[in-house]
Formats: C-alpha cells, structure tokens, sequence
C-alpha cells in the first residue's frame, strides 16, 4: 500500500495507479485523498484552482487516475519518496512558503492545554500571548 502525506492529510493510496510519475489517485477519491478536486476550471484546492493545459491534463488525468506527482511538479511543490515504505510527502512550493513568511503571520496550529483541552493559535489573534517551546535535541 502506498502512502500519501500532503496538505496535512496522511492518505493510503488504493492499489491499481498507473506505475510511473509519483503518486497517483483515483480522479472518484482525489479530494478525499489529497485535498485537490478536478474540476472544468483545473485541478482546485479549496478556492484555489490551476488551469491545466490540454497538454498538463493529458500528464495528469490518466484512465481515471489522477497523477498526482505530475501537478506537484507543475506547481514546483517539492516531493520526496521512500521506497522501504512506498511513502510519498508531498511538501508546499518555496514560493509559497515565503510568501506566508513574508506576511509575518504565524501558521494556525492547534495542541492541548495540560488539561487536555485543545486551542488554536487563530483564536488568540490580535491578543498578545507568549508561546514556550521545548525540544530535547
């Protein structure tokens, strides 16, 4: 079984993809799997959509699979594979990365207080807070 990590989901690929070009889903489970939704628009991503040439479609739109790998290149979104465990990590693009830097706004994230009770960073915003972080490394 093949395992996919990317925009925060961790997904087991069904058997059957094309074998070649990265990772790849079925176009029925695309957005349950991956996040992504194929739609006449491109492939979209929320409210984010990426026209897809005929050319780029033809790359990524095979047999009712969708090629994954294939629009994480296009999109310069870096991937790494680990063939011991047929993982593939599908990682955000530097630009956007640095965009997000760019705009000095902390990414969302969410952990338990020692009670257990979960708190998200968007709701302290516009309040001051003061984070303490610990690694053993």
């Amino acid at each position: 079984m093949t395992t996919l990590l990317i925009n925060g989901k961790v997904s087991e690929l069904p058997e059957g993809a094309p074998a070649q070009d990265g990772p790849w889903a079925p176009l029925a489970e695309l957005e349950q799997l991956s996040g992504w939704s194929l739609k006449p628009e491109g492939a979209c991503l929320g409210d984010l959509c990426v026209p897809l040439s005929e050319t780029l479609r033809a790359g990524v739109v095979r047999d009712s699979w969708f090629n994954i790998g294939a629009l994480a290149e296009h999109l310069g979104q870096p991937m790494a594979h680990d063939d011991a465990s047929d993982t593939w990590v599908i990682a955000e693009s530097a630009s956007d990365r640095s965009a997000e830097l760019d705009s000095l706004q902390a990414p969302n994230f969410t952990l338990p207080d020692h009670h257990g009770k979960e708190h998200q960073l968007t709701d302290y915003r516009g309040k001051k807070i003061f984070l303490v972080s610990w690694a053993s490394w």
